[in-house]
């Protein structure tokens, strides 16, 4: 398991719109559709990463609680499905189904939408204010396999809540660390090479 950071897209970046897939819903989803919200979590994740599942429940009952607070959640898997299975539609719709994601959970087939957003590791976190501008992007807390540190969610929770009292975005960003989005071959970006 090779740690991979976060880009760390500058902050103020206007979110690029995409369009995924919910292999869920089995319906297109497009950011620009929704723009009567507070903010704009997006979080590039996937199944079989350990980073990931070592925070999964606690991501799913926090984005899931944040939805409820005019805060749209996405989550987006952009693994190779062909060499990576585990995180294929199908398997994707069959973990929202079983952690009761109230958000969609997205396909980026293509890797476009990683790209566009410098993604680099999963999991790797965005949060765009009410006007789609950069407010946080970072860790989800200082959790990681194996470092006994209780998953908490802090460093983005207080993003969240920063941006819903109105208040600066918190100085202190961490990168997240994680795995490295599984790209496919000759796809990867030169922002990562």
């Amino acid at each position: 398991m090779v740690a991979t950071s976060s880009t760390m897209l500058p902050l103020g970046t206007q979110a690029p719109d995409f369009s995924l897939l919910d292999p869920r819903s089995e319906k297109q989803v497009r950011l620009c559709e929704h723009s009567d919200q507070e903010g704009y979590l997006i979080a590039f994740i996937c199944n079989h990463c350990p980073y990931v599942i070592h925070l999964l429940d606690h991501l799913a009952a926090h984005f899931n609680m944040w939805s409820k607070e005019n805060i749209q959640c996405f989550a987006i898997c952009s693994n190779d499905q062909a060499n990576y299975p585990a995180d294929s539609p199908q398997k994707m719709a069959e973990l929202a189904e079983e952690k009761n994601f109230l958000f969609p959970y997205l396909h980026d087939e293509c890797q476009q939408v990683a790209k566009l957003y410098k993604a680099a590791c999963t999991p790797d976190f965005f949060l765009f204010d009410k006007e789609k501008e950069l407010f946080y992007r970072g860790q989800y807390d200082s959790s990681r396999p194996g470092n006994d540190v209780k998953v908490c969610g802090s460093d983005l929770e207080q993003a969240v809540k920063n941006l819903q009292k109105g208040l600066p975005s918190p100085k202190q960003q961490i990168p997240s660390i994680g795995c490295n989005i599984k790209w496919k071959k000759g796809n990867e970006p030169s922002f990562f090479k």
